[in-house]
């Protein structure tokens, strides 16, 4: 099936791998995973996603009705600050409600009390390779820190929220910074039905010890008698997608740089963010090395620097791959570069573009 490039790639066998790993922490553990719309929202494969998930948590007032109206189940609804309207509109979508401070959970309370609300929690440790991302950098305002003022509203809420990782694949590390919360705020928890553990586990990755993890939060659950709850973004889709591009020229400056017909400003923003290369499989033993770069304006525009067994030519078909996590949600028509189609490969081998951008798109999304 030929398909125009760029185009985002989801393979629901890949995915699926993800899931059974999901689904073995819920029955072995106990522990909930509800879905991290701010990684991952592409709903074309949420009746997949949703037979090993128990719904979805939202950083805004329109994920919430997202995860409501397309994956259904559970919806957790948190924002670092609601407004009015917000927490008005979102009471009909949401099956708990999570403030970010106490001042907002006073603010709202009277208005939400019918409802299952939380609390996040800062926790004042974190596990994160950058400042930018680090839910407990210095002057975070993420979450509360003082375990006075969460005293004083404890009986006002049904749990909390602890999201204090990001990429975190040792699980040692995760396994000591559980136990500090599990001592540091066992009075607390004793008072509430159940906590979220945030998401920032990389415990799909090939060869986390998963028996151990389910064993740690096992113990956690029932030394305070509460339900876990996880929040997988790139667990759940880790390895299951890769943006397919083209090569539309290469041009020499000290080296080949091959240009595609996509971009990480407007495609793969995260590299930018982070000032990280893209990820290809099987690119660091061939004898052609390219810089690989995108056709926006921008000059940093860059998707790394890989080895290819053959020389690349104009035409030549180029996979990025790790490609569903923080890409799809925050694609953009900078330059008005083409939007990459999306498409999903389905557990029966068949290819369906479930959903193609065209220049009215580009026109609709400024006025």
């Amino acid at each position: 099936m030929h398909i125009q490039t760029p185009y985002y790639l989801i393979d629901e066998l890949q995915l699926l791998r993800n899931l059974e790993k999901i689904q073995q922490v819920r029955e072995s553990a106990g522990a909930k995973s509800v879905l991290a719309l701010k990684c991952f929202s592409t709903w074309a494969v949420f009746d997949l996603m949703k037979k090993y998930m128990d719904g979805t948590t939202s950083s805004s007032l329109y994920e919430a009705r997202l995860g409501h109206e397309q994956f259904g189940k559970e919806v957790h609804a948190y924002s670092v600050a609601w407004s009015d309207a917000d927490i008005k509109a979102v009471q009909q979508f949401a099956t708990k409600i999570i403030f970010n401070s106490v001042s907002q959970l006073k603010m709202f309370y009277d208005q939400v009390k019918g409802q299952k609300i939380g609390l996040r929690v800062n926790p004042q440790m974190s596990y994160s390779d950058f400042d930018l991302a680090d839910p407990a950098r210095k002057y975070s305002r993420l979450g509360v820190t003082d375990q006075a003022a969460l005293s004083e509203v404890s009986s006002l809420v049904s749990g909390a929220m602890f999201h204090y990782n990001c990429e975190n694949a040792d699980f040692d590390q995760y396994a000591a910074m559980l136990d500090k919360i599990s001592d540091q705020y066992q009075g607390l928890l004793k008072k509430w039905e159940w906590v979220s553990l945030g998401g920032g586990i990389y415990f799909t990755k090939e060869g986390y010890p998963l028996d151990r993890f389910c064993q740690k939060l096992r113990d956690f659950s029932e030394k305070h008698e509460l339900q876990v709850y996880l929040e997988p973004g790139e667990s759940a889709i880790t390895r299951s997608a890769c943006l397919v591009t083209k090569v539309l020229d290469i041009v020499h400056n000290e080296k080949d740089i091959a240009i595609v017909d996509s971009s990480i400003e407007a495609h793969m923003l995260d590299l930018l963010i982070y000032r990280a290369d893209a990820k290809m499989d099987n690119h660091g033993t061939g004898r052609f090395d390219y810089m690989v770069a995108g056709k926006s304006c921008l000059a940093g525009d860059v998707f790394g620097t890989f080895r290819f067994d053959e020389p690349l030519t104009v035409g030549s078909e180029i996979r990025f791959t790790d490609a569903a996590g923080y890409t799809m949600v925050k694609k953009n028509w900078f330059n008005g570069v083409q939007m990459p189609s999306i498409v999903v490969k389905r557990l029966n081998g068949k290819y369906d573009i479930a959903k193609q951008f065209d220049y009215q798109d580009f026109k609709n999304s400024l006025s």
